[in-house]
């Protein structure tokens, strides 16, 4: 018997039609709600799941130190998703026995179970606010079935944040906390209403905020693949609007598909290498591979190697036939790829939209011609050791090194500008053909595009 174990080919049907419907996250999610709730009739449990409005129900965490703005932006948050606020005061209302510092985590973390778990905040979702405080109480949440989606974590200076503990000022009707420096309501009728709250004393303020300081890398860590941090010390308005937007990404489980667009000095083959390292992903560059595939002696190399030799572009149809082979081959369809240097036109961009291997994730790096220019024509190799140097990014170590350097004739500025037009002239049809693209400043250091690049990976 042959026992030899041979590597699952997965159809590029499959992985389209699970990105469309999103199978991937619906069967997660339906996994997680089983192993998290149990329920004795599993059947039923799951007609009733799926029967739900929408399984992107918000469980939001927002989390901070004293005074950062966490009561004023849940509040907020949670009437804009239509979900359910949870404060430590509403869950203790009933317990006037026990202030919260004597609280027991046991107790404190079985009410939080109890009211997420009933059905307004199991049906519209909820958000959690100032819970947890430890890391051993998110722990303690997360085996006990408290997942949240996202956690937000506000942040800002010890002294900002001690000088809003004083002189709170709260509407006695709504219980909105407001500030005379950092935040003030727009209604003067509201404004004639507030009420100066209770300063607490400045030794208490410094307890409870170094209490937070020595919990908060444990509870990041916590959290640390679904957490937000954001700077708490700007205007109310943009705190809410990065929150919101955070809240509202979803992230999903999908073999990734990258095309990455761009002039020419753009910087799409480094970051596709990049990309490539970090997640095994295969680097298809559209260029090298039709120089690979002559280099084989196929029939389809054949076919275009006087194409290269004459430096005359190889017809569409061979290049998506290269492009069909490569793309179906294992690694690609179980680890996914990063294709460049392909689609150049919009002939060529509808192809690869029709085909069965369009991508999911499209990014324009964007880049004025002056840049790209100085990129290109004043970059040069150095024969003797292959490193390659820039005249002002990375200048040539010593005058022997420069003496000998060489430049690619391609790299002439003639060349670059024409190639340069090209680009220019189609480009506008390309981000017709992709309207879902991401737009990339890649006027950046390499690691700075890399990171904007990898944050839209997986969200929606």
């Amino acid at each position: 018997m042959d026992e030899t174990v041979k590597p699952l080919r997965i159809p590029p049907q499959i992985s389209i039609y699970s990105d469309k419907h999103n199978i991937f996250h619906l069967v997660q999610s339906m996994v997680s709600s089983l192993v998290i709730d149990q329920p004795d009739d599993p059947i039923s449990y799951l007609i009733s799941w799926l029967q739900r409005s929408s399984v992107d129900i918000p469980r939001v965490l927002l989390l901070g130190p004293p005074a950062a703005g966490k009561r004023t932006v849940a509040k907020k948050l949670s009437a804009e998703l239509k979900a359910v606020h949870v404060t430590i005061d509403s869950l203790l209302q009933n317990h006037h026995t026990h202030t919260q510092q004597e609280f027991p985590d046991k107790l404190l973390l079985k009410l939080v179970q109890q009211r997420l778990n009933e059905a307004d905040c199991f049906n519209r979702g909820w958000v959690l606010e100032g819970i947890p405080q430890t890391r051993l109480q998110a722990l303690s949440l997360q085996q006990g079935g408290v997942i949240p989606e996202h956690v937000v974590m506000l942040e800002a200076p010890d002294d900002v944040l001690l000088e809003r503990s004083r002189g709170k000022l709260v509407d006695p009707l709504t219980g909105d906390v407001y500030h005379q420096t950092f935040i003030w309501p727009d209604d003067d009728i509201v404004t004639q209403r507030l009420e100066k709250e209770q300063d607490p004393p400045q030794k208490q303020r410094l307890a409870e905020l170094q209490r937070y300081r020595c919990e908060v890398t444990g509870l990041s860590l916590a959290y640390q693949h679904i957490l937000k941090i954001i700077n708490g010390d700007q205007p109310h308005a943009d705190v809410y609007g990065q929150v919101l937007a955070f809240v509202r990404t979803r992230h999903r489980a999908r073999t990734p598909r990258i095309l990455l667009l761009g002039p020419p000095g753009s910087g799409k083959s480094h970051q596709a290498r990049l990309l490539s390292e970090k997640y095994k992903m295969a680097d298809v560059c559209c260029g090298q591979l039709l120089r690979s595939v002559a280099a084989e002696g196929s029939s389809l190399g054949e076919e275009i190697q006087p194409y290269l030799d004459n430096g005359r572009l190889v017809p569409d149809s061979l290049v998506l036939q290269v492009l069909e082979q490569r793309l179906s081959q294992v690694d690609c369809s179980c680890r996914g790829w990063i294709l460049h240097g392909f689609p150049c036109n919009l002939q060529q961009a509808k192809d690869l939209q029709e085909s069965q291997h369009q991508p999911n994730r499209i990014f324009f790096l964007e880049l004025t011609d002056d840049v790209c220019l100085e990129r290109i024509t004043l970059r040069a190799t150095d024969p003797i050791s292959g490193q390659k140097f820039h005249a002002v990014t990375r200048p040539a170590p010593s005058s022997w090194v420069q003496n000998r350097l060489q430049t690619r004739p391609e790299d002439c500025t003639d060349t670059v500008t024409c190639s340069l037009g090209q680009y220019r002239t189609c480009s506008a049809a390309l981000q017709a053909v992709f309207p879902d693209s991401f737009h990339i400043n890649a006027d950046q250091d390499p690691h700075s595009v890399f990171e904007a690049l990898e944050s839209r990976l997986t969200t929606d």
